[in-house]
């Protein structure tokens, strides 16, 4: 009958630590498994992730392509169908720090682009860095107002 006081582990369920350079006797004494000589039985004896004995490694035989543009802007898009499931009581402003604010934007971004999907029937003051068309003919119609901020470094093109 099996009891608390007569279980066993399995054979073989537990090793004992391999004591590495005690002796010849425990077959690991001397050169403690690492053979004699060569790289691998220094100390720190061993190469980098990628090394490839001196050839060429993978990485640097590996065309590279293209950039990483570290002047990026984030844009963080709010459609009018977002607008209509917020309340207008709770978001008497509607930007980008109060919708991060609210975690209504989750992530990290610069900008806030307000586009026209879905439709709108509640009056909300928005302000964002650019509205579409159809998102600014929307807000106004349900009794809102738009209020774009000036992008910084931005010059108006002209054709």
């Amino acid at each position: 009958m099996l009891r608390l006081n007569t279980i066993k582990k399995h054979p073989g369920a537990t090793t004992s630590k391999k004591r590495l350079g005690r002796g010849p006797g425990s077959g690991l004494g001397i050169t403690a498994g690492k053979g004699e000589k060569g790289q691998l039985a220094r100390s720190g004896g061993s190469v980098r992730p990628g090394f490839e004995g001196g050839q060429t490694p993978l990485f640097r035989r590996i065309p590279k392509r293209g950039f990483t543009n570290i002047s990026r802007r984030t844009i963080a898009i709010l459609n009018v169908a977002d607008l209509e499931k917020l309340d207008p009581k709770a978001f008497p402003l509607v930007s980008l720090e109060t919708l991060v604010a609210a975690n209504v934007i989750k992530g990290r971004y610069d900008r806030l682009n307000v586009l026209g999907t879905g439709n709108l029937s509640k009056s909300f003051k928005v302000k964002a860095h650019k509205f579409s068309g159809a998102a600014s003919e929307k807000i106004t119609k349900a009794g809102g107002s738009i209020e774009t901020i000036a992008i910084p470094g931005a010059q108006a093109h002209s054709k």
